[in-house]
């Protein structure tokens, strides 16, 4: 038996108890590159435990929804950065720490263009692209030690697509 998760847009507001989300917004905060280029400036808190930050590309292969989650993780010692390099959207699945312990999902689905950034310690599913190519520029820490927590749930979750939202 599992519990179901309906996903929703993805919003600054909605995902700002877990982490950042990265687009294009508004008004660029600069004009750059002789007027030719908009910056939008600092649009995430990286944070990271004696280490540095490191940029990875990933290809993760295309899942779709009905989505089984079983497991969460989290980064103890830095925030992440999941940056798509296509236009496509993906999964984004978040928990808030309940009593030590991971408490109820959350699921989003991006739009074209945006990205997330994982707030240090920050419950959340594995990266999940819903369309090929799956290419992502991830931002972590990369030091010494473990920086990965794993929680696996009892009772798996369904995540399935929203009303008004496309599933891929």
């Amino acid at each position: 038996m599992s519990r179901q998760i309906v996903t929703e847009p993805m919003s600054a507001n909605a995902f700002a108890p877990f982490g950042d989300l990265i687009e294009v917004s508004g008004t660029p905060d600069k004009s750059i590159n002789q007027g030719k280029c908009g910056r939008y400036h600092d649009r995430a808190v990286m944070n990271f435990e004696e280490g540095r930050a490191g940029i990875s590309p990933f290809d993760a292969n295309p899942r779709s929804l009905p989505y089984r989650l079983d497991m969460v993780e989290r980064h103890p010692e830095g925030s992440q950065a999941f940056i798509p390099m296509t236009e496509n959207p993906f999964l984004v699945i978040v928990v808030l720490t309940e009593q030590g312990g991971p408490g109820q999902p959350w699921a989003f689905l991006t739009k074209p263009g945006q990205a997330v950034n994982y707030h240090q310690a920050v419950w959340h599913g594995v990266l999940t692209r819903l369309h090929s190519p799956g290419l992502f520029a991830v931002v972590d820490r990369i030091g010494e030690g473990p920086n990965l927590e794993e929680y696996w749930f009892d009772t798996p979750y369904q995540v399935v697509a929203g009303p008004n939202e496309a599933a891929g």
